[in-house]
């Protein structure tokens, strides 16, 4: 029996992993204590600055009593708010409101913050029948816009609690209006509105003079932009779906998720946007600002009872000062989300509308889009969907009779193929090797019929995401659809049902069966002409449960979607059963079909590359599996 041996490469091993963990366990508890210190600091100075906010409000709040004699106040001020205690002491220190507007919006800015308390959209309405209420994206407090800044003296102001000087002057048809919170007659900062006419778009500079005595400009100067969405349309879990918080971020445009609560730190931001399905909120930066933090939150719970806010969205913005000064140019869109609208900025905002990507938003972009802008102007947006829907099909039919051709092909093929597969049913490689001979014979291609599918896909699924973007569609009626961004209501359900809603939408039901008849037609080919293969899951069955799975998805998932989508699928499935009906009547005959492939059969044939490729690897597979019966 062999002798255990003190083995010392061991113990030193023990000896260092040991080591190793009490090393690790020192810094963690200095790491914990560090991070508790850290806390604990960040705490108090929270504190002091919630004092110096609280104090200063109330500061505030006794320039206008009477009873506070005006060299108290100035000391107040001055105690509170340093150098800009000159501003309160202004005329226009008090709550008061200027207004800019234009043909397409209005917009009410604040002394108090400087900032736009009140935005209107003139040419558009609230979801309300009749209500005739217009379309507010800002009021009641719902908006908030800060910039945080810190004084030599360690003072934290914020501009919201603080009054600006209004001043407005115009430029030809241009309107110019000049909030500027003082320091000092010739020190100031300056929040500057230039609103041109019949544009949704602002001009907007934030710029600072004289204030690097007063202000520490080694630290950025915070500017906090949030928006509570209120909810503008029918459906507010349909609209919700589509209000997102959209950013470029080093030149590349996304969004910031779906979740209940999305946090994200982006690099180099040029725009942010704050899309509410239908209208949009845009702040735009020509100079790229870093370290910008977005955030958004989902309000809606539950749609019964959350039924006023959609989203919350906060952004902060670190603006660096250039040589003791503020100067930022900037643009403020508060407009529709329209494509067309946002594309003639030339500012990449219109890649907040979500056409889809790759070939998907090409085909918006390049035929959808231009389309149906051109038919809608000259008749019922409900009509253009139809005619839009019938050219569209139309262009794809040569795709769709290649594909009904290959299943025609496949069809008078199959006794032959079937022969095959009883011939070599032992023999399921060399069963595969003669079914491609017999392709190849033929003049079949097996794949003719997938190709022609699938390119049909990109066009089915585009409409998908243009139909919800068409802001076109907003409620504009067609027969007893009064919105066709909206679901076609034509009963109210006394319960919810789960997924499928409260409520009955007519345009899915007769979409669910124009599929339900498409497919019933079409499945019994596609099965027939494709040939059970070993191994292969049974087609028939699978086809036989798509034919009522199919219908029961679009009256679930539809019943709640715009009904300009769902009466397009409607029209198209409509449209596609007619033609394959048109088609197989006078373009298809089973027995030309037939007589071609006999003929095609004593043709001599040249392999195509992939014919090649799949007989070489066939061969080889047969090889490999006499070698291994051989072993």
């Amino acid at each position: 029996m062999e002798k255990k041996k003190f083995d010392l490469n061991s113990v030193i091993g023990f000896a260092l992993i040991f080591g190793i963990i009490l090393w690790m366990m020192y810094n963690n508890s200095e790491s914990e204590l560090k991070e508790q210190q850290e806390k604990a600091k960040q705490e108090k100075i929270d504190k002091a600055n919630k004092k110096k906010e609280v104090a200063t409000k109330e500061v505030l709040s006794a320039v206008t009593d009477t009873t506070v004699s005006d060299t108290v106040k100035l000391q107040k001020l001055a105690g509170a708010l340093g150098s800009f205690a000159y501003s309160a002491t202004l005329p226009s220190a008090k709550e008061s409101f200027t207004t800019i507007e234009n043909n397409l919006v209005k917009l009410t800015i604040a002394n108090k913050g400087g900032y736009i308390s009140e935005a209107i959209l003139k040419d558009y309405k609230k979801f309300e029948k009749n209500s005739g209420q217009l379309v507010e994206l800002i009021k009641n407090n719902n908006a908030n816009f800060n910039l945080e800044l810190q004084t030599k003296d360690n003072r934290v102001l914020n501009t919201k609690d603080l009054f600006f000087e209004p001043t407005v002057t115009k430029n030809g048809e241009d309107q110019i209006l000049s909030m500027k919170l003082k320091a000092g007659p010739n020190e100031f900062l300056e929040y500057k509105y230039v609103l041109k006419a019949k544009d949704y778009m602002l001009d907007f500079d934030v710029r600072s003079q004289g204030l690097s005595k007063v202000l520490n400009t080694s630290k950025n100067a915070d500017l906090q932009w949030d928006l509570k969405t209120y909810r503008n349309e029918k459906s507010i879990s349909y609209e919700n779906r589509y209000a997102e918080l959209y950013y470029e971020n080093d030149g590349k445009v996304d969004y910031a998720g779906l979740g209940k609560q999305e946090d994200e730190t982006l690099e180099k931001a040029t725009f942010i946007a704050y899309k509410q399905h239908f209208f949009s909120s845009i702040l735009l930066s020509q100079t790229p600002i870093e370290n910008v933090k977005v955030s958004s939150t989902d309000l809606v719970n539950d749609a019964k009872i959350d039924t006023v806010f959609t989203k919350q969205f906060k952004t902060t913005l670190p603006l660096a000062f250039k040589n003791g000064e503020l100067d930022y140019k900037m643009n403020w869109y508060i407009g529709p989300t329209d494509y067309k609208i946002l594309n003639t900025y030339d500012k990449n905002i219109e890649d907040i509308v979500p056409l889809g990507w790759g070939v998907f938003g090409w085909i918006n972009k390049l035929i959808f889009i231009p389309l149906f802008g051109f038919l809608s102007t000259f008749m019922g947006l409900g009509i253009a969907i139809i005619i839009f829907t019938i050219i569209i099909k139309i262009a794809m039919s040569p795709i769709t009779f290649k594909s009904f051709l290959s299943q025609a092909k496949m069809k008078v093929l199959r006794p032959e193929i079937m022969e095959l597969g009883e011939k070599f049913a032992k023999d399921p490689m060399k069963k595969q090797q003669e079914t491609m001979k017999l392709y190849n014979k033929a003049g079949v291609n097996p794949m003719a019929g997938c190709i022609p599918a699938l390119i049909q896909l990109p066009f089915m699924y585009a409409s998908f995401q243009f139909f919800p973007s068409a802001i076109e569609l907003r409620q504009k009626g067609f027969l007893w659809a009064d919105d066709l961004s909206s679901f076609d209501q034509v009963a109210k359900l006394p319960f919810n049902i789960p997924l499928y809603g409260d409520h009955v939408s007519l345009f899915p039901i007769l979409a669910a069966i124009a599929i339900f008849f498409y497919m019933k037609m079409t499945s019994g080919d596609q099965v027939m002409a494709q040939p059970a293969q070993e191994g292969m899951p049974d087609m028939a069955k699978i086809m036989k449960i798509m034919i009522y799975v199919s219908p029961v998805m679009m009256l679930i998932f539809f019943n709640s979607y715009g009904s300009g989508l769902s009466l397009y699928n409607f029209i198209s499935n409509l449209i596609t059963i007619g033609i394959m009906l048109v088609i197989k009547k006078y373009f298809i005959n089973s027995d030309k079909i037939h007589a071609q492939i006999q003929e095609n059969k004593t043709k001599p044939k040249t392999e195509s590359k992939f014919q090649k490729k799949m007989r070489e690897m066939m061969e080889q597979a047969e090889e490999q599996k006499k070698l291994n019966k051989k072993k």
